[in-house]
């Protein structure tokens, strides 16, 4: 499947796909409950890329960050043959990991890094082997902000899902639980530096120790946005949160701040589930904001 690669200075991003498709509106119109059909088909800069017929395009991605230095793993998606709750996710057989190995052997890779810690955000941190979930990546330190690892620890522990299909217990005990159990957990500030290229950035609100990634290279620059975001709509309505995030006042707060941080520069934007282009840029609009793909 043909994919996106970008350059920051000296650093080089690769995407990755594991899922990629068009769904329904009904889809979003839950995920999101304060936006509107009508309000979303008002923004002509959705369409074709992002909106057409009655569907959004949607994906599911790790981006491969390498630095003179590091290579590094932003988000490692749902993963196979793991029994989720929503039908989207489970028992998912995509030839993820065969196109991880067109960029990278899994073994080469120096750091993971989890935005958070939902269901398709790190699913390839391990693959079954006889029977077993052991690290696809076995050579990586996955940062972990603890904050973010506390609250779904405490959740699993208690046997305790909230929202099924968030699957937070079998997520944990399957994708980081044996992690942490391997020695290979680092525990992190949600400000941290990766490389000299590479930061983390506090944008808590869709869960409590969400981050986004910031690469900074020879005077260009990213941001992998995690879940702040889920759909380019929310760039013309920052103020729609969405039904799964922890604290909604909040995460409404940290979109607007970023896109106010990020907008009518030339720093790339990429949207952790945009459908292709992935990469944008975000500009002011009025009161709110709008994005054009990144050529």
């Amino acid at each position: 499947m043909p994919t996106e690669r970008w350059t920051v200075g000296d650093v080089t991003i690769t995407k990755v796909v594991e899922l990629e498709f068009w769904t329904s509106h009904d889809f979003f119109d839950e995920m999101l409950p304060l936006s509107s059909r009508a309000e979303i088909e008002a923004l002509d800069w959705l369409t074709p890329d992002y909106v057409r017929n009655g569907e959004d395009h949607i994906g599911v991605y790790s981006f491969l960050v390498e630095t003179p230095s590091r290579k590094v793993v932003v988000d490692t998606g749902v993963g196979n043959f793991k029994t989720r709750v929503a039908e989207v996710w489970n028992q998912l057989d995509t030839d993820y990991l065969k196109n991880f190995r067109d960029v990278w052997e899994p073994a080469d890779v120096d750091v993971v890094v989890s935005t958070h810690l939902h269901v398709d955000h790190v699913g390839w941190n391990t693959k079954l082997v006889d029977g077993q979930w052991v690290p696809t990546f076995p050579n990586a330190a996955h940062h972990l902000i603890e904050r973010e690892f506390t609250h779904w620890q405490k959740l699993a522990d208690d046997n305790d899902s909230v929202h099924p299909f968030l699957d937070a217990v079998s997520v944990f005990n399957d994708s980081v639980r044996p992690i942490v159990d391997a020695g290979l957990a680092k525990f992190v500030e949600p400000d941290s530096a990766i490389t000299p290229e590479v930061a983390l950035i506090p944008s808590h609100g869709h869960t409590p120790g969400h981050v986004s990634v910031l690469v900074e290279s020879n005077g260009d620059s990213a941001v992998i946005t995690g879940d702040l975001m889920h759909a380019p709509c929310q760039i013309g309505h920052p103020e729609w949160s969405n039904l799964y995030d922890t604290d909604q006042a909040a995460a409404a707060d940290t979109r607007r701040a970023f896109l106010e941080r990020f907008a009518d520069t030339e720093t790339l934007v990429i949207g952790t589930h945009f459908g292709t282009p992935t990469g944008v840029h975000v500009h002011r609009d009025g009161a709110a904001f709008r994005l054009s793909p990144a050529g």
